[in-house]
């Protein structure tokens, strides 16, 4: 009897234990899948975060494709305007360089009936030799006969614009040098205060004397030292530097 309950016992203990390992078996089975769809859970999302960074990739690339398009497109419109600019600042220079030619030949035509003149790269120049303007020995005094002549100069320079006058004092050899720089500069002043007074702006004159430095006729004789006791207005164009425009 008591050997038929021990066995009952062992018997039941043993399947308790076996019941025991198949839900220890079955538990751990049911981390593993839980481990399995939590690492398929991962992987997924992975995929998917991968899968968004790829589409702003795709999408960033295209937005860097379509700026760089239209900043193409917008250096050629720039360029194509500059382009324009540069042929109306063309045009422009050419019709103001046309007008300026034609101001400064009328501006001679009317000066060469008054005094030899002739144009020059940067404008013109005004040759007043003793035949047209005369002073007395050892003076700078405009003389009453010259008067009338500067006062047709003076006309003509009020009637145009855009424009600086040099008036350059010159004498012949006779003398000491530093005493002909003196009488030069003196004479081209009489002129410059003569003009003054006819109403030819101040500030677009200048004077500058060479003495006998710059001989418009070399030589000692009676006829080179008349032509070399001069003075000379230089007229410069102040709209257009035409000695880089005739380069």
């Amino acid at each position: 009897m008591m050997l038929g309950l021990w066995s009952q016992v062992r018997d039941l203990n043993e399947k308790l234990a076996a019941t025991s390992q198949r839900a220890a078996q079955a538990e751990r089975r049911a981390v593993e899948s839980s481990e399995i769809s939590q690492d398929a859970a991962r992987d997924a999302a992975q995929a998917a975060n991968a899968a968004q960074q790829a589409e702003q990739r795709r999408d960033q690339a295209e937005y860097e494709r379509e700026l760089a398009r239209e900043h193409a497109e917008l250096a050629e419109v720039e360029s194509e305007v500059a382009r324009a600019d540069a042929a109306r600042s063309k045009q422009e220079f050419e019709r103001i360089r046309n007008v300026r030619d034609q101001e400064l030949n009328r501006m001679r035509t009317a000066l060469s009936k008054i005094a030899p003149t002739e144009r020059t790269p940067l404008g013109m120049v005004m040759r007043l030799g003793e035949d047209s303007l005369k002073f007395d020995f050892d003076k700078a005094v405009i003389r009453d006969e010259n008067k009338e002549l500067l006062s047709r100069v003076a006309g003509v320079l009020l009637a145009s614009h855009g424009y600086h006058i040099y008036i350059d004092g010159h004498t012949d050899d006779l003398g000491p040098d530093v005493y002909n720089d003196q009488l030069s500069q003196r004479r081209a002043g009489s002129v410059r205060r003569y003009l003054i007074e006819a109403g030819v702006p101040a500030d677009t004159m200048q004077t500058r004397g060479h003495g006998e430095s710059s001989p418009r006729t070399k030589g000692a004789s009676d006829s080179a030292r008349r032509a070399n006791r001069r003075v000379e207005i230089g007229i410069v164009d102040t709209v257009i530097e035409y000695q880089k425009a005739t380069e």
